[in-house]
């Protein structure tokens, strides 16, 4: 395939069998390449601002600096770069860290090859690999936990004339994909077309400046638009 089109991989794992196993079901693909490896968070963060790689598979417990931080850097230095957290529990704190993090979804660590392959195509084509519903369940099982973070959010700043630049039907919109709605199930709410929910979901994102729906639901309950188990719970 034309190296313009071939999805650059960057591992960061403690582990060097891990890494291997990874490197080996990655470069076997005609359109994936591993551009880079890492062995703990601190050599990700380097390795990510030399190779900008396109997706970046992070471990989240690594020594000297974790995967959560890591994200957390990348993300703010690199913001083109995609993350997907490896973790070995569902729904674990790990997961809902690095979501919060900046990071577009998480992959259990025994996940099978073609599922972390088809994962990485679709992270890299710009979509989150966790569902909002999962994003959701998630905020709602942590976001509790929290209780300093969320008594200090101030919706009278940034935040407040940030969803003020929204539209009144964006504002919905922004609601029920963080409801855990899908595109479809939205447009059957609102009886319009996909494509219309499309387009508007689009503009929530670009207002928004977040870079995909699972952020943009993790944002919703960061400005206080949504509070934790406000529509039922997990």
């Amino acid at each position: 395939m034309d190296n313009a089109h071939m999805i650059r991989i960057l591992l960061a794992d403690d582990q060097a069998l891990m890494r291997m196993g990874f490197s080996m079901v990655l470069n076997a693909q005609p359109d994936i390449e591993v551009v880079g490896e890492a062995q703990d968070g601190h050599a990700a963060v380097t390795q990510a601002r030399a190779l900008k790689p396109d997706v970046i598979l992070m471990d989240v417990r690594m020594p000297s600096m974790d995967g959560i931080e890591a994200t957390r850097q990348i993300v703010e230095a690199i913001p083109d770069t995609r993350i997907l957290i490896l973790t070995t529990f569902d729904l674990d704190e790990y997961a809902f860290a690095g979501l919060k993090a900046g990071a577009s979804g998480f992959l259990l660590k025994d996940t099978r090859p073609e599922e972390l392959v088809e994962a990485i195509r679709t992270i890299a084509s710009g979509e989150a690999v966790v569902s909002p519903r999962v994003t959701k369940r998630m905020l709602d099982m942590f976001a509790s936990r929290l209780p300093e973070e969320e008594e200090n959010i101030d919706t009278s700043d940034g935040n407040s004339e940030i969803l003020d630049g929204l539209t009144p039907r964006e504002q919905e919109i922004l609601m029920l994909i963080a409801q855990g709605l899908s595109n479809a199930e939205i447009a059957e709410q609102l009886y319009v077309s996909a494509t219309t929910v499309k387009t508007h979901v689009g503009n929530v994102l670009t207002k928004l400046g977040v870079r995909d729906r699972v952020q943009a639901v993790v944002y919703a309950y960061e400005s206080g638009l949504i509070r934790p188990h406000s529509h039922g719970g997990a």
